[in-house]
């Protein structure tokens, strides 16, 4: 029998459900993937570009162009999600599925914090990174504030790896001594989520780079004008230059759905991903998925990629009888340290009582897995398929699983 599943989003995840559902059926199995903007952005790289180590434009390549044959590209915003009716609208037109999956990542909402927008440069967009880099160009000295605006946020390495890779800029501009970086978090640690060694770990690495690290200080509003952090307890922090995680939240269509917890994330079963309606998947950055120690599993677009293949195989198993696949937990990310280095680390999220994380220690081999990574999204043809077996050939010298592209 012919079936319809739609995916909702073309990032990571997205993009990826929908290679592997065209991937495993036939003709008569329709695959339409949803998406409003034309291009994809591989986001990860952003850090680099922040400090001049690649170029804006070409950090994106079309959608269509990483999409297999026989997938359906819409192009249009989503603008209601009705399980009950089995269907979702887009731009006013109503589609039809037998499977969905909702993979429309979170929301930026820089505006949710006062003052950010007018005094805060956003290195999650393309924009931000990019007038962060100019204004780095003109900095003289003085305090580099990275601040993390509110939990959660994607990308739990991100801040971190942005103060690295400022700290080595301005060395390699000769104004270290000149400048102070300071990054400030409501975190009570690095990366919590993956328990205390890796934070521990992960801030050593700050502290050995001179970097001023301050914990558990949420924020309550930017001052523009006095170029101030103010902090929920009232006190405040100078800055010369600032750069921010913004603050993040569900997409609106997601919040106004019967899929939304009161959180506005979509609660999904651990191991299928499975939300509370029939036949519909949350993955990625929208789905809340607790872990053994009641902590929520982060928002990182190594988990959607996982997450995305075990979804589209699940839903070609249900279609044709077979057994479907279970989500692990296991999860990576590189943690770049700037100078041509790189941290990884890996582990097991789903490990009880709490997760299991490994922090290997910062080197070039690293970092060009990283570089290898980037390439595999963003090369075409043949770049693309090197880019990918070196990845992981690498990754099995190094004693690693596979590195999901």
């Amino acid at each position: 029998m012919a079936t319809t599943t739609i995916i909702l989003g073309g990032g990571v995840g997205g993009l990826t459900a929908a290679n592997e559902l065209r991937r495993l059926g036939g003709p008569e199995h329709q695959v339409v993937l949803v998406e409003r903007q034309p291009e994809f952005l591989f986001a990860p790289s952003l850090l680099w570009a922040m400090v001049g180590a690649r170029r804006i434009e070409r950090l994106a390549r079309p959608l269509g162009d990483l999409l297999r044959p026989g997938v359906e590209l819409v192009q249009g915003t989503v603008e209601r999600i009705d399980p009950e009716r089995r269907l979702v609208v887009a731009d006013g037109r109503e589609l039809h599925y037998d499977a969905l999956v909702v993979a429309l990542g979170a929301a930026l909402a820089p505006e949710a914090l006062p003052g950010y927008v007018e005094a805060a440069h956003d290195f999650f967009e393309p924009a931000g990174a990019a007038s962060f880099w100019a204004a780095l160009q003109a900095f003289e000295g003085g305090r580099i504030v990275v601040a993390v605006s509110a939990l959660p946020y994607k990308c739990p390495a991100a801040p971190y790896e942005a103060a690295l890779l400022i700290e080595d800029a301005l060395r390699r501009r000769h104004l270290r001594e000149r400048t102070e970086v300071m990054l400030v978090t409501p975190e009570p640690q690095p990366m919590p989520v993956a328990g205390p060694a890796l934070g521990a770990a992960v801030a050593s690495l700050l502290e050995a780079r001179g970097i001023v690290y301050h914990r558990n200080r949420p924020l309550a509003a930017v001052d523009p004008a006095g170029h101030e952090l103010v902090f929920a307890d009232g006190t405040r922090e100078r800055f010369d230059l600032l750069t921010a995680v913004p603050p993040h939240r569900s997409p609106e269509v997601v919040r106004a759905s019967s899929l939304a917890n009161e959180s506005g994330w979509i609660p999904v079963d651990p191991r299928t991903l499975r939300t509370r309606a029939d036949d519909v998947y949350a993955i990625g950055d929208v789905a809340a998925i607790a872990l053994p120690n009641g902590k929520l599993l982060p928002k990182a677009g190594a988990f959607a990629h996982a997450e995305a293949l075990v979804v589209a195989r699940r839903i070609a198993a249900e279609r044709d009888g077979s057994r479907a696949p279970a989500f692990d937990g296991l999860g990576y990310c590189w943690v770049e340290t700037g100078g041509g280095r790189a941290a990884f680390a890996e582990g097991d999220f789903y490990a009880d009582p709490a997760p299991r994380i490994a922090l290997r220690a910062p080197g070039a081999s690293w970092h060009l897995g990283k570089v290898l990574f980037e390439r595999a999204w963003l090369g075409g043809g043949p770049e693309r398929r090197l880019a990918t077996a070196a990845l992981q050939l690498g990754a099995r010298a190094m004693g690693i699983g596979p590195v999901s592209v």
